[in-house]
């Protein structure tokens, strides 16, 4: 597989604290890889190291096939955008000058592809509303466009959606989305809206601690997450037996539930456990969601 980012061993301290360690990360080309993490787990500053910010102090990682040690890697760095933590956005300019002030910035000779760029990120219609007068959503949007400016391959996208309201989530979802569809743009994005990123991402870093604890395709995530049938009954030790006679896989979650991974006919089951004594209590369709995917890896409710 083709990577655009591989870290090996990849660590940064900082005097009495390891922000990240040993951390080995594979970012395929054309993925939209969503990076999943506790606050503090070393999100931001795995984002840092690869925007050139700050040094790693162990390990190394390839950016486009470049080691962070290598002289060229400010190369491949120019083929990266990103939005670490807030959009570097100025609030006194419009956002075509906030546009025009990044391409001089970036030594980019002609303005001309700026009104295409406003066009893609639904800003060609703000005129000489200034930046500090923009929603949310929008700041957003415009960080992604400054991000956008030097026509990258790689866009890093720290926390996107983070306090949007639910518009401004939809159109920075259908942003991505088109960035990665329609111009294979490589995205990674780190975000603790696990739900939001169940409907972009086509692979996960699940990372605790520093460390990375599992990477995992979409589709492999999804097979893992697989549908069952809660059952609520009032002895799970007959539940079991009847399901062992059916031939039928199943997880006992406590003494009155479990989980059943298949179509069983519930006719057949309800007069064998009836002939235990067992009631049905309740019967309810589920799947296990990336969030408690996540805290069953990891543990906690804080995934920030």
């Amino acid at each position: 597989m083709d990577y655009v980012l591989t870290t090996n061993g990849l660590g940064k301290r900082y005097k009495h604290f390891q922000a990240l360690n040993d951390l080995t990360m594979h970012v395929p080309k054309g993925a939209i890889y969503g990076f999943v993490g506790k606050n503090g787990a070393g999100k931001t500053t795995l984002i840092r190291l690869i925007c050139g910010l700050q040094d790693p102090t162990s390990g190394e990682y390839t950016l486009y096939g470049k080691r962070n040690t290598d002289k060229d890697i400010i190369k491949s760095r120019r083929r990266m955008g990103a939005v670490v933590e807030t959009a570097a956005i100025y609030m006194d300019m419009t956002a075509e000058e906030n546009l025009k002030y990044q391409y001089l910035l970036m030594g980019i000779p002609s303005f001309n592809g700026i009104p295409e760029l406003l066009k893609l990120v639904g800003l060609e219609n703000t005129g000489k509303k200034k930046a500090g007068n923009f929603s949310l959503g929008m700041k957003q949007r415009l960080g992604i466009a400054i991000a956008l400016a030097g026509d990258p391959d790689f866009l890093v996208l720290d926390e996107p959606v983070n306090g949007l309201d639910p518009q401004g989530i939809v159109e920075i979802r259908e942003l991505i989305l088109k960035l990665n569809r329609e111009r294979q743009i490589t995205i990674l994005i780190s975000s603790h809206i696990l739900d939001e990123l169940s409907r972009l991402a086509t692979h996960y870093g699940i990372i605790d601690s520093g460390k990375m604890v599992k990477e995992i395709s979409a589709e492999e995530l999804e097979a893992a997450c697989r549908k069952c049938t809660r059952m609520e009954v009032s002895d799970t030790a007959v539940l079991a037996r009847a399901l062992d006679s059916m031939n039928v896989e199943y997880k006992i979650i406590s003494a009155t539930a479990a989980d059943v991974y298949a179509k069983v006919n519930i006719t057949q089951l309800t007069v064998a456990l009836a002939k235990e004594n067992c009631e049905v209590l309740s019967m309810q369709e589920r799947d296990e969601s990336l969030e408690s995917y996540f805290i069953s890896l990891v543990g906690g409710a804080d995934h920030a």
